[in-house]
């Protein structure tokens, strides 16, 4: 083949990574997490559809041979180009024209359709991207594993510059990125795109980047507006809709979007007491990915009267001039608090510099991340902690989540890595020898995150042999926050005094402290029945904790760092009451994050198979490969039946998400954003996996072994890859960076080994089945990527790199077969 056909398929498989990550970030902001998930899920069949198309359709598909460089190949590719750019700008137009809304889904019958029209515009790019690449796959005799080698180089590519895209235009700069990088494919298929219409293409070229540019000068004067139709349900619109109230910042990186509004009403003081009767700092109020509005308070620390009155300053009282250590710092409220309250030193950590240049260009005087006794560190609480060797008399943890009522489950996906047993022991570490930590998180009924806080800390202090976990911890509530106040050392009773006064002054009710009170309970804000302490109590003296566990109404076990899922409460005791509930309450889908995957989990398997089994029954390839057989038979070559043919590129399809999916979400520990890992776990599995598909044909012979080698690095890649990150956590990014990828290569190689080699093994046994072959290793990845999702949420990263291994291991006992 010529270099115009290779460059073809890179520039479109550049174009669809861009695509398939900026969609993530695009309706993350627009929507939901959960719900950006289901519908890039959907999407990416595509891929499936474009191969079952290829299957059926290959009659009336001009010139597809197996030889040489025709004609007909290069005008499917062209096409395929032009389709993918003007089917992303329709589907960028339709999606923000749609009224559609992912929140009022359980309730508004027409936003079914409204979504499944929202489903159609988003899987047309990848369908067209599908179809280009399937085609030079098909029609490649011999050189398939190039083929390949090229397509993954091109995903990588588009690793790379979707990150700067993003970073530097925003999701609407990526998408445009995308875009110019598909048409250019046309831009090398000379023999068959006219004169005239590669002059519009180089016109279309030069316009995306002009306005690509203008995205960026936009972006980088912090002045952008969204550029998407955001849920009216999301914070940044609802508060847009303030009389008076403007945007006075806005922009994006590439983790993140960042929006402050002025004069939006925003009084965010997590859990303050309702004694205090002064008066409320004016506050701005920032936005993350058009949500969860922030406070970024304008006042001063020596004018901030309401911060005695926030539940955390009890800490403070019991450390007079306290050497302060904030993690997460958020949008600055911890800090500014720790500051107003005594604190005579403040490290904070914060890892989103968009954050700071908000405050920075907002807040003016009142910015508190570059007040003089502060120290920023732009690291995650975790690097932070495994690099420092300096110890805190207090560390706080800031409330910076928004309330989110339990039965929701919208950021069931999301991970974090604060609040894992592991974090808590690197935090207890860091503690001076009478240093305290103090954390609040929301009331909910059933106690939900609360509890599994003080569950993870009761399982943290056992692992480190810490005894008499009632001595060291204190709890209590207001009318919307628990806090926990944590002193491993133990409290003594002038410190107990303290407290008491404390709560009883600012009327909080105390939950737990040693030699609790039956009329110390439940004194201010009177519940019917005090579930907070007997729960507490329940767990904290309990005889088998598990035992606790199983028989609660909601999943609230302690999470570790190979299943960081705070906010998964989902147990399937719950499915009554979702089902009862759905339409009628006021929340994202009506129930839980857990159960929309279990149904997208349905509704993928049923596309898959209807993608799968089309083509079988309108070719029929069942018979023409029962006549094929006799002639194969003579030639002493091998009949593959369709059967084995999903087995094995089934199982490959699963197997590489199976491993791809969790080694990136447990690279967020290390890499401190889903983004950055997403890029780095991607871009080396992929540059490593081409190298893999280039050596394939050499190593065609000795295939089994490869095989067999691949599925026993995926079984040792849980240990291996824990082992080298718990060593490098505490090192400088760059060396973290080198020491992850390096410790991917090896694994990665091999991964690139199944698929060519399943095309070499089609092609030997003169099967025409390689397009449909296309089509069963797309929809499986589909699949893969669902049942990656469940099985992380469900048991943990470990073991759904084993069922990886397992998968690998079953293609390999089918291709020997």
């Amino acid at each position: 083949m010529k270099p115009g056909i290779y460059f073809s398929v890179f520039a479109l498989s550049a174009a669809a990574l861009i695509l398939e990550s900026s969609l993530t970030r695009l309706l993350a902001v627009a929507q939901y997490y959960h719900f950006a998930f289901l519908v890039v899920s959907l999407a990416l069949l595509g891929f499936g559809a474009s191969g079952s198309l290829l299957a059926i359709s290959k009659a009336w598909i001009p010139n597809i041979d197996r030889e040489g460089d025709n004609p007909g190949r290069g005008r499917i590719l062209a096409l395929s180009a032009v389709g993918f750019a003007s089917s992303l700008m329709i589907a960028y137009l339709v999606v923000n024209w749609l009224p559609f809304d992912s929140y009022s889904i359980a309730w508004n019958k027409s936003q079914v359709l409204l979504f499944a029209l929202y489903y159609l515009v988003l899987s047309l790019p990848f369908l067209f991207a599908g179809l280009g690449i399937g085609v030079v796959l098909s029609s490649s005799s011999g050189r398939q594993n190039r083929v390949y080698a090229v397509n993954l180089l091109g995903s990588a590519f588009g690793i790379v510059i979707g990150l700067f895209a993003m970073q530097f235009a925003g999701v609407p700069g990526a998408l445009v990125a995308s875009g110019v990088i598909s048409i250019s494919a046309a831009l090398g298929l000379r023999k068959v795109v006219p004169r005239f219409w590669r002059g519009v293409i180089w016109i279309m070229v030069a316009s995306g980047i002009l306005g690509l540019l203008l995205l960026s000068r936009s972006n980088l004067n912090r002045n952008s507006r969204v550029g998407l139709a955001i849920s009216p349900y999301k914070g940044l619109p609802y508060a847009l809709q303030v009389p008076d109230a403007e945007q006075v910042f806005g922009s994006w990186n590439a983790i993140s979007r960042i929006d402050v509004v002025a004069k939006a009403s925003t009084h965010v003081l997590p859990g303050l007491s309702y004694v205090f009767a002064g008066q409320l700092p004016e506050q701005l109020g920032m936005a993350f990915d058009g949500d969860a509005l922030r406070p970024l308070t304008l006042t001063g620390p020596h004018s901030f009267q309401a911060a005695d009155f926030l539940p955390e300053s009890a800490a403070f009282l019991l450390h007079q001039g306290a050497n302060t250590l904030v993690l997460d710092a958020g949008s600055g409220l911890g800090i500014l608090q720790a500051l107003a309250v005594g604190a005579t030193r403040v490290v904070a950590t914060q890892d989103n510099p968009l954050v700071v240049e908000a405050s920075a260009a907002t807040a003016g005087e009142f910015d508190i991340f570059h007040h003089e006794q502060v120290e920023l560190v732009p690291q995650s609480p975790r690097e932070f902690l495994a690099s420092t060797d300096d110890h805190f008399d207090v560390i706080l943890l800031p409330l910076n989540d928004a309330y989110r009522p339990i039965a929701n489950g919208a950021y069931s996906l999301s991970e974090n890595y604060d609040l894992t047993v592991e974090g808590f022991e690197n935090i207890f570490a860091r503690l001076s020898p009478d240093g305290i930590l103090v954390l609040s998180r929301w009331l909910q009924t059933p106690p939900s995150e609360s509890l599994r806080v003080w569950g993870t800390i009761l399982e943290t202090f056992s692992r480190t042999g810490i005894e008499d976990p009632g001595s060291k911890l204190v709890a209590y509530r207001g009318i919307q926050t628990m806090t926990i106040l944590v002193k491993p050392g133990g409290w003594s009773s002038v410190e107990s005094e303290v407290i008491r006064d404390f709560t009883e002054a600012r009327k909080y009710d105390l939950v737990w402290i040693d030699d609790l009170k039956p009329e110390e309970v439940n004194r201010f804000n009177q519940l019917e029945q005090d579930q907070y302490h007997e729960t507490f109590q329940d767990l904290l003296t309990a005889d088998s904790k598990e035992k606790f566990f199983d028989g609660y109404p909601y999943a609230v076990r302690p999470i570790t760092d190979n299943g960081p899922f705070f906010f998964h409460f989902f147990k399937w005791a719950q499915t009554p009451q979702i089902l009862a509930t759905f339409g009628r309450v006021w929340q994202p889908f009506g129930g839980s994050g857990y159960f929309v995957l279990v149904a997208l989990l349905i509704l993928v398997s049923l596309f898959s198979i209807l993608l799968i089994l089309v083509p079988l029954r309108l070719t029929r390839i069942k018979s023409t490969e029962s006549g094929i057989k006799i002639a194969q038979e003579l030639e002493n070559k091998e009949f593959i039946s369709p059967g084995r043919i999903v087995i094995y590129f089934g199982s490959i399809g699963v197997a590489f998400l199976c491993l791809e999916i969790p080694l990136i979400q447990r690279s967020i520990l290390s890499l401190g954003h889903p983004a950055y890992a997403f890029a780095l776990v991607v871009l080396v599995l992929l540059v490593a996996s081409s190298l893999g598909s280039l050596l394939s044909r050499r190593y065609w012979h000795r295939r089994l072994w490869v095989m067999g080698l691949l599925s026993m690095a995926a079984f040792l890649t849980p240990f291996l890859f824990y082992w080298i990150q718990g060593l490098s956590l505490g090192w400088p990014i760059s060396l973290r960076v080198i020491c992850l990828g390096a410790g991917l290569v090896p694994l990665g190689v091999l991964m690139g080994f199944p698929f060519p080699t399943g095309l070499e093994w089609l092609e030997r046994a003169n099967s025409n089945l390689i397009p449909w072959a296309w089509a069963v290793n797309g929809c499986a990845s589909v699949i893969g990527a669902v049942l990656a999702a469940i099985a992380s949420l469900s048991v943990s990263f470990s073991a759904v790199l084993l069922v990886g291994a397992l998968f690998y291991g079953v293609a390999a006992v089918t291709l020997r077969t």
